[in-house]
């Protein structure tokens, strides 16, 4: 219907006026109406939003009911069709346990029937024998009978006389062996088998018996080392059992490990899980960062006992340094100890704390935390144990790695100077060097070695055999000169200090290139955090320079003079420089956020 504009009428005119107020007054009524209706409306529309919300909530509700519904449905599967395979399992116990019974039964009864054949046989041939040798006697009885019989009706007297001794003489012999044999068998001699089955039925009918018996989860248990490391394989043994703590002999079992970092939101490392088939499993975690971790292990969807539990992950390699919370580089000023070395060329820590020097002294000085001399390993010469110029420091465990250059040669010794092995000789072979200047290792133990004057890396087992060559020579982003300091980051790359090509090369833990970062002036030594942050210690600018991970430079310190080797205490975040030309290491202390 359409309104009329300037106030004219909406009806005929033909209508009276009295219609038309009381339709005007209706239809004021309407208009009241309306307005009331939409203040209803806008109430229903507050009121419809409300529940639209709280149906949004009840649909997400329900789909979180329905997703665990939906993961209880597959758990229900899988309990079906681990009770078919029990089932199956069960039924071929059985049946080749009766079979192996009957098998026994089968064996015994022809043994048991053999025997008797035996003794028949035996038994027979002697009666046989026995008989034989009655008859004989008879017949020879017989025998003479007759002629003693015929030579009384047919010879004369002289004849008698002279066969008269004969004859008695025969029937002598034969009572003679008369009394040799049984003259009469034994008639009560019997053969009697024993077979007791009564206890035998007895045992049968409690042959075997069926028990309906499930893992738990709290009951199960599991072990593990005290000690995780990163980048090391960490491995959890886990034994399923029943509700009454008895080990559950079956696999199929969905076991899961998973190991967070309580300091680095997200760093997650779920396990690889090997399952054994007979209850048992095994679950290997790599954590790639130190620090405290929550260790928890499921086994179908339920912790098991003791899970989740706190475990401490160190570090494995020593200049590599965990830092929590994160360290600020650009606190790092002013040395706080400084130790006094002559000529020290490289820095290593030992898990204890003690501090290896290498220094051209040709010889490795070994000091505690204080700088108070503990111990001197080796002297000049090419022996075993000597050195010329030890430029390169490992340390795992209570093994020492020594980068001897002068001797063109890497040995192998323990922490206390005992020497174990070397290999290597001067040369441009595999598993040869022209002055090696630093040896890492990995936490595969695989050793890294910067060959100098041969211009590449070699990488090589913990006995010193060949396995890969990352070659610096020819063009391009992959190429590099005189490799000096080695380190490896939290993801296993290799980081490069080329003093030749005043620029660190990344190389993954395979050679292959990844990038490069950084200018600094002849770069010498390198160490790597544990957040992946890179300190170099340049030789041409006599000065520490801080990289953050992505290669960017954030802090330098100066004033020092022909910095060699660096490290990081991977206890307390201790950085030291060997200071060659100052004949001093120093010891800076890294504020932590």
């Amino acid at each position: 219907m359409s309104i009329p504009v300037g106030g004219a009428s909406i009806f005929p005119q033909n209508l009276h006026l009295g219609f038309e107020v009381e339709v005007a007054g209706y239809m004021s009524k309407m208009v009241n109406s309306i307005a009331h209706k939409s203040h209803i409306v806008k109430e229903i529309s507050t009121v419809a939003k409300s529940h639209q919300i709280e149906i949004t909530g009840a649909l997400k509700n329900a789909k979180e009911v329905v997703s665990k519904l939906t993961g209880a449905m597959d758990g229900n599967s899988r309990m079906t069709e681990q009770v078919q395979v029990s089932i199956g399992n069960a039924i071929l116990t059985i049946k080749q346990a009766f079979e192996m019974l009957q098998q026994r039964l089968d064996e015994r009864k022809t043994t048991l029937l053999s025997e008797l054949e035996a003794i028949l046989l035996s038994k027979t041939t002697a009666l046989t024998l026995q008989k034989e040798q009655f008859e004989k006697i008879v017949g020879d009885i017989d025998h003479c009978t007759d002629m003693a019989s015929h030579i009384l009706l047919t010879h004369t007297h002289y004849e008698i006389v002279a066969l008269g001794r004969l004859i008695p003489t025969e029937l002598q012999a034969n009572l003679k062996r008369l009394q040799t044999i049984f003259l009469a068998p034994n008639q009560h001699s019997n053969i009697t088998v024993s077979v007791q089955t009564d206890d035998l039925v007895k045992q049968l009918s409690k042959l075997g018996e069926i028990i309906v018996f499930f893992p738990s989860p709290s009951s199960s248990t599991w072990t593990c080392a005290s000690v995780a490391r990163v980048g090391t394989r960490y491995h959890v043994k886990v034994q399923s059992k029943t509700s009454k703590g008895k080990e559950y002999p079956h696999g199929g079992i969905e076991v899961k490990g998973e190991m967070r970092s309580k300091t680095y939101k997200g760093a997650v490392v779920n396990g690889e899980v090997e399952d054994h088939g007979d209850g048992t499993y095994t679950i290997t975690l790599t954590p790639q960062t130190a620090g405290p971790h929550q260790l928890l292990i499921t086994m179908d969807g339920q912790h098991v006992q003791n899970s989740p539990n706190d475990l401490v992950v160190s570090l494995k390699r020593p200049n590599v340094l965990d830092l929590r919370p994160k360290s600020d580089y650009r606190t790092l000023c002013n040395a706080q100890q400084v130790i006094q070395c002559n000529v020290p060329t490289c820095v290593a820590i030992h898990d204890n704390g003690d501090i290896y020097i290498g220094s051209n002294d040709h010889c490795i000085y070994v000091f505690d935390q204080t700088g108070q001399l503990k111990n001197t390993i080796g002297s000049r010469g090419g022996g075993d144990g000597q050195f010329i110029s030890p430029n390169g420091i490992s340390i795992k465990g209570d093994v020492l790695y020594v980068a001897d250059s002068g001797n063109h040669r890497v040995q192998k010794l323990t922490s206390s100077g005992k020497f174990l092995y070397k290999f290597g000789q001067l040369g441009s072979g595999q598993g040869q060097f022209n002055r090696p200047r630093t040896v890492i290792i990995d936490s595969k133990n695989k050793l890294f070695v910067s060959d100098r004057d041969n211009n590449r890396i070699q990488i090589l087992n913990e006995n010193g055999v060949w396995l890969l060559t990352i070659d610096g020579k020819g063009s391009g982003n992959h190429s590099f000169k005189s490799p000096w300091g080695l380190a490896l980051d939290p993801q296993g790359n290799i980081h490069v200090a080329a003093y030749g090509s005043n620029t660190i090369k990344v190389f993954s833990g395979e050679g292959v290139y990844v990038r490069m970062y950084g200018d600094p002036n002849c770069p010498i030594g390198i160490a790597i955090d544990g957040n992946g942050y890179s300190l170099v210690s340049e030789g041409g600018g006599n000065c520490l320079s801080i990289y953050d991970p992505n290669g960017n430079k954030i802090h330098m310190v100066g004033n020092m003079k022909n910095p060699w080797g660096t490290a990081l205490d991977p206890r307390d975040g201790i950085v030291f420089i060997a200071n060659c030309d100052a004949n001093t290491v120093l010891k800076y202390s890294v504020y932590k956020k």
